[in-house]
């Protein structure tokens, strides 16, 4: 229900004049203005999108899906997808993304890299690279630049993996590695220290503020691309 509260308030900004939301599935029956004219629309409301999947929908039937939160890489390209997210402003979450060594001539290629990523992830998600043994350190920071993931083989392990667009930040001049995280009196509480940095996509957000405070004391020369995501823009 607070997917269709959300959905009422913008839908005349995207252009969309509801005729109809009621418990049949589609839920709810639009039309957007296209030019001169309407267009039908049929539309299933979702929390995720991928819940249109798990809930056995035929997507011959609808037109779009109005979610919350967009985790579905493999939707169909028939349907079109809305992210209510990023209509109100929803603070970017920041990852610390574990590359393993066979990763790393990737990371050193160019600024813009397609790489597996957390089906969690959202438009404009900060990442900060951690490249893994031997080196152990954060040496790179990144953002999640694409609208949505796409399902795409998985180079390292067999079968597939979600996948987006990132686009480097900056590569520090001054790395933080994992043994400062663990002398810290914060971090080393953190259960991704205490794990010692184990899984792809780990969400550090709520420890972001002492990670800022260390990247941007030891980074000078980064302090004005860093403070763009200050920890109080999280807030």
């Amino acid at each position: 229900m607070g997917v269709v509260y959300l959905f009422a308030n913008i839908a005349k900004k995207l252009q969309f004049r509801i005729e109809a939301i009621r418990a049949a599935y589609p839920d709810c029956i639009a039309y957007r203005q296209v030019g001169d004219r309407e267009k039908r629309v049929r539309i299933e409301f979702e929390f995720r999108s991928s819940n249109f999947k798990l809930h056995r929908h035929d997507p011959a039937l609808c037109d779009c899906i109005v979610c919350w939160h967009h985790d579905w890489a493999s939707a169909p390209n028939n349907l079109e997808i809305i992210e209510l997210k990023r209509f109100f402003g929803v603070p970017f979450k920041v990852w610390i993304q574990v590359a393993v060594k066979s990763q790393w001539r990737f990371l050193d290629k160019g600024n813009r890299l397609n790489w597996a990523l957390s089906s969690r992830i959202t438009h404009g998600d900060l990442l900060l690279m951690y490249r893994g043994y031997p080196n152990c350190c954060i040496t790179d920071v990144f953002r999640f630049t694409d609208t949505r993931l796409r399902r795409v083989n998985a180079g390292w392990r067999s079968g597939e993996a979600n996948a987006g667009r990132i686009e480097r930040l900056c590569r520090l001049d001054a790395p933080v590695f994992l043994d400062d995280l663990r002398n810290h009196r914060v971090l080393r509480t953190s259960s991704f220290v205490r794990q010692n940095m184990q899984g792809r996509g780990l969400l550090v957000s709520e420890y972001w503020p002492y990670l800022y405070a260390m990247l941007h004391e030891r980074n000078p020369k980064h302090r004005r691309t860093l403070a763009k995501f200050a920890p109080e823009k999280l807030v």
